[in-house]
């Protein structure tokens, strides 16, 4: 197994400064290649600082399109919705003329909009130049939760879906997620945690055991794992 590297910072605004450097960098890389360039970012509130940071890269937010890397089935209303955090901390200043591609739809049930999520995303610019993952205390990242009815397509390194829909124990609303190809092929990982707790989920994360047990084994076992972004 290779080790992912770790990043350490005195505090959660070092870490968020650098993340956007690393985040930025990436960006402007893919679009000096290739003209464009894609993001997938992760909710909750450990991102907030990064996203404000990262909002004021000098890049050309004109060719970057950013989507999530998993959101809940709610409204992009709903304070729980990653969407709107990234609509309200990301998606402003300079970033603000970035593509912004939503992965909830007005659908019931995210079973029912996995194709036309599927006919959104593939038309996008594949693979991901950067994509920035985040860890639950239980060693969820995405919505790769422990007994996720779907956990295991989730998982599959041979997958071909980019999404898929996940309800599990320690989820409150249903969700929907790119699956771990998608991430395995994005040119820059950063997995971003902050804390002693989390520092203790990810070095028994990277014990030896299942990775259904705590699914971000997953990601930190590929042959290319994310980069740790981790301060007290």
């Amino acid at each position: 197994m290779v080790q992912p590297p770790l990043r350490v910072f005195g505090d959660g605004a070092m870490l968020a400064a650098a993340l956007a450097q690393f985040v930025a960098a990436a960006l402007a890389a893919r679009i000096a290649r290739d003209g464009a360039a894609m993001l997938a970012v992760s909710g909750g509130r450990t991102p907030v600082r990064f996203f404000e940071a990262l909002a004021q890269a000098p890049l050309n937010w004109s060719a970057v399109t950013v989507t999530l890397v998993d959101d809940r089935w709610v409204t992009q209303s709903d304070a729980r919705s990653n969407a709107r955090l990234v609509r309200t901390h990301l998606l402003q200043g300079p970033a603000g003329i970035a593509r912004f591609v939503p992965l909830v739809s007005a659908d019931a049930a995210p079973e029912q909009a996995l194709a036309a999520i599927e006919r959104n995303l593939g038309a996008l610019d594949w693979p991901l130049a950067a994509a920035v993952l985040g860890m639950g205390d239980e060693g969820h990242t995405a919505s790769f939760f422990p007994a996720g009815d779907y956990l295991a397509q989730a998982l599959d390194p041979a997958g071909k879906a980019r999404v898929v829909a996940m309800r599990a124990p320690g989820a409150a609303e249903p969700r929907v997620t790119l699956a771990l190809p998608v991430l395995a092929a994005a040119e820059h990982l950063a997995l971003h945690i902050e804390g002693t707790a989390k520092r203790s989920v990810l070095d028994e994360a990277l014990a030896p055991g299942p990775d259904i047990d705590m699914p971000v084994r997953a990601v930190l076992r590929m042959a290319r794992p994310p980069t740790v972004f981790w301060c007290p």
